[in-house]
């Protein structure tokens, strides 16, 4: 293991739960760790199931350099925000998509092009999600007109037991077709199925040039375990559950006992 740390160039990690607190603060201790590493001589990339616009906050703090993966991987962009590529659901994937998180009881969001799209602005989360992301969603009838552009599908209830029946569904059902994982306990996304953060890990080893055993990951929620087994060595954050844990090369703090800063030092600036 202390091998594998040696030889770390690059540390991608996930947002939510991970790098920032619960509260969906960036601490300061998380950024000057982000800093160390550069100093280190280690990359820093983030990668999320949030859309670009909704990271464009961390971009300065962070002084981030390398392509940002929005969506789980569904879009990439430069740290200018411009699009580098996406992947989108092909439009019957994504109708069919929409149906089964209904069928589940759960609500829906659409993500299309530039466009958050929810048919209740009321739903829960909606509020919340507006406030952590900075931008409000388009309100619509219906996502029929949507469905040539969209990047993800999101399922939300605050039944926990509902989204998971509905992620393990959409995995059976959509197969090969999509990729269906929770980014939290009452978030579903469902992409392409390129677009998860396993293929982020392999995408910025072909972009950046650094092997796959020369990336480190970390990350708390079932969709970061894809990146995990891509890469040389991974961290579960404190806050994740145990299955995600066991799938880690280690274990740091959880993000509100700064996972994150303990994570980098521990592991990594060693």
């Amino acid at each position: 293991m202390m091998n594998e740390r040696q030889h770390i160039r690059l540390l991608l990690a996930d947002v939510d739960g991970t790098l920032l607190t619960r509260e969906k603060i960036l601490t300061e201790r998380a950024r000057d760790a982000v800093l160390r590493l550069r100093r280190a001589g280690i990359s820093f990339a983030i990668t999320s199931g949030r859309p670009p616009r909704g990271m464009a906050m961390l971009i300065e703090p962070l002084a981030l350099d390398t392509p940002i993966a929005g969506f789980n991987g569904g879009q990439f962009v430069r740290p200018d925000l411009t699009i580098i590529e996406e992947r989108r659901l092909p439009p019957d994937i994504a109708k069919a998509a929409i149906d089964l998180i209904v069928e589940h009881g759960l609500d829906v969001w659409v993500y299309s092009g530039n466009d958050w799209l929810v048919r209740d602005p009321k739903a829960p989360h909606v509020d919340r999600e507006a406030w952590t992301v900075k931008f409000a969603p388009r309100v619509v009838s219906d996502f029929a007109g949507a469905l040539d552009k969209v990047v993800k599908v999101v399922g939300i209830s605050d039944a926990h037991a509902q989204v998971a029946r509905c992620e393990a569904d959409a995995q059976t059902i959509l197969g090969k077709q999509a990729t269906a994982a929770r980014s939290q306990p009452y978030y579903l996304d469902i992409t392409h199925h390129d677009a998860n953060k396993g293929f982020v890990t392999t995408y910025l080893a072909d972009k950046l040039g650094i092997p796959s055993v020369q990336i480190a990951t970390i990350g708390d929620q079932p969709n970061d375990v894809t990146m995990f087994k891509r890469s040389g060595f991974s961290i579960a954050m404190g806050n994740a559950d145990e299955e995600v844990k066991r799938q880690a090369s280690a274990v740091t703090d959880s993000c509100d006992q700064e996972g994150f800063a303990e994570a980098v030092a521990r592991y990594l600036l060693v």
